[in-house]
């Protein structure tokens, strides 16, 4: 199983949650970001129903391929704050 981490972290004036290099909307608090990242960490676990995928890959060609839905990734939320306390 994948796993997949949002961390909340001061940005542009106000807080996000970012994963990877990707950053959320600003939001005002800390406690928006926070609450906002454990929100899209929960539905990031949430299975879907089975269904055929199609993607492109970087040379331009076509794959399918079969999901059952369940293969969610685990989500987890750090808060940059609270490691800083410590």
């Amino acid at each position: 199983m994948s796993k997949v981490v949002y961390k909340v972290v001061p940005h542009d004036g106000g807080w996000a949650y970012r994963l990877g290099d990707v950053f959320s909307e600003t939001f005002p608090t800390h406690s928006d970001a926070l609450q906002a990242a454990r929100i899209v960490a929960a539905e990031q676990q949430v299975g879907g129903e089975p269904e055929e995928i199609s993607w492109q890959d970087d040379k331009g060609v076509w794959h399918t391929e079969h999901s059952d839905g369940g293969d969610r990734p685990e989500a987890e939320v750090q808060d940059e704050q609270q490691a800083g306390a410590r």
